[in-house]
């Protein structure tokens, strides 16, 4: 008898094309209400194909977004989707002190309940940037009432990672979740299979490939994310980038909106706070 499928987590992480921290050294922050915002049209788009495929999904939303767009906000909540934090500014985690973190979290939980009139229970750190330099961050998000957080990414790259962090959800001693986004182990080392650039660019088969093997072989439930950004084939082009950050941004963005037609098909998806807060997962491991 084959197992029943098991149901992944989808997520989107909520921010406009100009606030990826790859550009930072490129766009002032003091310029993001100068630039033509798409972030709407293409949560929009995201919302109607989510509802073509009868899926829910969660939406890790900036703080900043939604005070300038609180029906786009209410849009994803009244179509059953779960509404989380992904911070107010944008700003990395690891390049805040403790007092401005707490701050920051605040701020984008509050504005997105009285904005939603729904409970945040979730948060990712912009740019999966909390890691072993600042793991009190945890601390402060279980002591503002947060249940999950989706911050830590058990992999090895140039600007974030926390390699020998464990793949799966698990329990902080705080009552925290954390829910990496998902890894497959090979090669003793582990490899990106569940979304961002990595899915852009790498043929479609191999996602498919890797995230049927974290379902088959480790049993688990995937946890994959995207951005609004990356469907947007007509977003301005920023000018003077370097060509690694032209590469990582640009790539494969005209294949991205039939790759997530696929994905859909091809695998069951639900929210976040459905899939693992009704888990009972074991203690973070000591040397973590």
């Amino acid at each position: 008898m084959l197992a029943p499928a098991i149901t992944n987590a989808l997520t989107i992480d909520v921010e406009d094309y100009f606030q990826v921290s790859a550009f930072a050294p490129y766009i002032r922050r003091d310029e993001w209400d100068a630039r033509e915002c798409r972030v709407e049209h293409n949560v929009d788009r995201i919302l109607a194909l989510l509802a073509a495929h009868d899926t829910r999904a969660t939406f890790f939303t900036l703080g900043w977004i939604a005070e300038r767009y609180p029906q786009l906000v209410r849009r994803i909540v009244a179509q059953g989707h779960e509404l989380a934090s992904h911070g107010y500014g944008h700003q990395r985690a690891s390049d805040l002190s403790q007092a401005e973190f707490r701050q920051d979290i605040t701020r984008a939980k509050g504005l997105l309940e009285d904005l939603s009139g729904t409970p945040v229970l979730g948060y990712r750190a912009p740019s999966f940037s909390i890691g072993t330099g600042n793991l009190w961050a945890l601390d402060a998000l279980a002591h503002t009432g947060h249940r999950y957080s989706s911050s830590i990414y058990p992999i090895k790259h140039d600007h974030y990672g926390m390699p020998d962090s464990p793949r799966f959800a698990y329990k902080l001693a705080s009552g925290l979740l954390e829910v990496p986004v998902t890894t497959v182990r090979m090669l003793n080392r582990n490899l990106p299979s569940s979304g961002g650039g990595y899915f852009r660019l790498l043929p479609y088969s191999v996602s498919r490939w890797l995230l049927r093997r974290v379902n088959q072989q480790d049993r688990e439930a995937a946890v994959f994310y995207f951005h609004p950004w990356e469907i947007d084939v007509g977003q301005p082009r920023i000018a003077g980038i370097d060509a690694k950050t032209r590469f990582r941004h640009y790539v494969n963005i005209p294949r991205m909106d039939a790759r997530l037609q696929q994905l859909l098909a091809d695998f069951r998806w639900g929210r976040m706070d459905e899939i693992f807060l009704a888990r009972t997962t074991s203690p973070i491991p000591a040397a973590a």
